[in-house]
This record gives structure tokens, C-alpha cells and sequence, in this order.
């Protein structure tokens, strides 16, 4: 079933965007209506991170999110297997491209919205490497092999996997190869500090953007990817003045920020389907 699906994917990747679009539209529409658990994740979600909105209003916005996250799963269709000059046609750089083109030590920072592996893309068709990203794994043999197959189709990444830990990183970097990090996720009470996130005082969070670009001097590079009627626009942000700092805590309550910034900017893009809060303070009941 896994392999026929796959295949449905590569049959769309030549064909106009919209109609990827609508098709993702359906697929996003069926994920609401039938995956009840990542629903009920999303609602949770909103309701902690966003509790100025009203019970419609998050509603509406979890709708919206499911919408754009089926869009998002058709557009690996054209993203992994379309010719490299369709690729290039609907991602579209905005911001200053030469901050990751500068000589030095590189982390990029590039939070978890539905365009991620969009901008990846485009990171590895156009930064010098060759580039590092992180991976975790996938449970089903065929989709790790389609995944990974997809994401290193440029012959331009460097693959990670978190259970190697991070001195290999760390190696490669020093070494040159720019850094794709993505830490805005719950992975553990072991692996997390408390800071604070949008509306929630105290959410687990990997600490990773400040104790990594410390360890090898490397500036820090925001890229954001967004989703567009034309593809998606990958937006290269200033380097983050004086970071990281001498403070752990204070670094990631400052990444959080700007991230949430972000998110404020297209909140139905965010990756609310992830349980971003699972991980509670000792004593506390947890969300879900």
C-alpha cells in the first residue's frame, strides 16, 4: 500500500501546481475529518500557544492548518521528482542569499512549517556544501528510503541522524559543511530546558541552535519558508546579533520569540500536528 502510494506522488509531479493544490486541499480536508488524534493535537496546540483566539476562531485555524499540511504532503510530488528546473521555478529566495555564501562556520536556523523540506530544497540546490541537515528516521522501510531519496536528490546534503549524537556534527561543520537545523521540537525532558513559547510559560525545548553554533563559533542564519499560491518563498533573515551568548536559557527564550514572530505571520503554517508541548514540568499533568 506504501509503495502504490508513492507511486500516485510521482505521478503528479509534472502536472500545474493548482491541480497538486487541489488535490492536497482533498487530502487535508480527509485528514481533519478522519485523523481524529492529530485533530485533537492541533485544537490542544492552538488552545495553549494562542489562547487570545476564541473556540471558533481556533477551530477555523486548525481547519485551515490541516488544509495546507495535505497541500504541503502532494507538494513532495514536484519537490522530489519533477525536473530540477520545475523545482527551481517555484521556489523563490527573498532576502539576502549571500548570508549563506559567506565564508565561516554556517548554522541555519529553520523552524518546522509545513514548506521545511521546501526550503531544504532549496538550501541544497543553492548553498555551497555539502550542506548537513538532520534526519529522524521513519518507521516504515519504503517511506525512509523515499524520504531520504527526496530530500538528498540534489547530491548536495550531508545526512545526520539524531541517534548519532553530535560530535560527527560538530566535525562536519568545522569542516564547512553549513548546518539545516531544526529545533523547534519536543524531544524529551533529557534533551529540553524550559522556556517559554508564545502563550506557554514553560514548554520543552531542544537548546541545540545556541550550544551548537557556540561550540564552533558559527553565525546564525534564520530561514523561513512560506507557502505561496506559486510555490513557496524561502525568506533569509539577518544573522542573529550577539548570539549565542554566555546564557543557555536566555538564548532559547530568544529563538522562541523570533519564532513565534514568524508563526504570528501564518499561523495555519505552523506544525501544529507535532505534539510541541508533551513534555511537562515534573508534577504537572500533561496537555494531551
Amino acid at each position: 500500500m506504501v509503495n502504490l502510494l508513492i507511486g500516485v506522488l510521482r505521478l503528479f509531479a509534472r502536472l500545474p501546481l493548482s491541480w497538486v493544490r487541489a488535490v492536497g486541499y482533498g487530502l487535508g480536508w480527509l485528514l481533519w475529518h478522519f485523523a481524529v488524534m492529530r485533530r485533537k493535537i492541533v485544537l490542544v496546540n492552538l488552545q495553549k500557544c494562542m489562547p487570545e483566539l476564541s473556540e471558533p476562531e481556533r477551530k477555523a485555524l486548525a481547519y485551515r492548518h490541516f488544509i495546507v499540511f495535505g497541500q504541503s504532503v502532494m507538494d513532495r510530488s514536484w519537490l522530489w521528482h519533477a525536473p530540477e528546473a520545475l523545482v527551481r521555478k517555484r521556489l523563490c529566495w527573498v532576502g539576502d542569499v549571500q548570508a549563506l555564501r559567506a565564508p565561516g562556520p554556517l548554522v541555519m536556523f529553520a523552524p518546522h512549517f509545513v514548506g521545511l523540506d521546501a526550503g531544504g530544497m532549496a538550501v541544497s540546490l543553492d548553498v555551497p556544501g555539502p550542506v548537513a541537515f538532520i534526519f529522524v528516521g521513519q518507521s516504515r522501510p519504503a517511506v525512509e528510503t523515499w524520504v531520504r531519496e527526496g530530500r538528498e536528490r540534489s547530491g548536495n546534503v550531508r545526512p545526520y541522524f539524531r541517534h548519532q549524537g553530535m560530535r560527527q556534527i560538530l566535525s562536519g561543520i568545522k569542516k564547512g559543511e553549513p548546518l539545516h537545523l531544526s529545533p523547534d521540537m519536543d524531544f524529551g525532558r533529557t534533551e529540553s530546558i524550559f522556556v517559554p513559547f508564545m502563550g506557554v510559560e514553560k514548554a520543552a525545548t531542544v537548546p541545540s541552535l545556541s550550544r551548537l553554533s557556540k561550540a564552533v563559533g558559527a553565525r546564525v542564519v534564520p530561514v523561513v519558508t512560506r507557502m505561496t499560491s506559486l510555490g513557496y518563498d524561502i525568506e533569509v533573515h539577518a544573522p542573529l546579533d550577539e548570539f549565542p551568548s554566555s546564557d543557555l536559557v536566555l538564548d532559547t527564550t530568544r529563538m522562541n520569540l523570533l519564532l513565534a514572530d514568524w508563526v504570528r505571520t501564518m499561523p495555519e503554517q505552523y506544525y501544529w500536528v507535532h505534539r510541541r508541548l508533551k513534555t511537562r514540568p515534573e508534577g504537572e499533568d500533561g496537555f494531551y
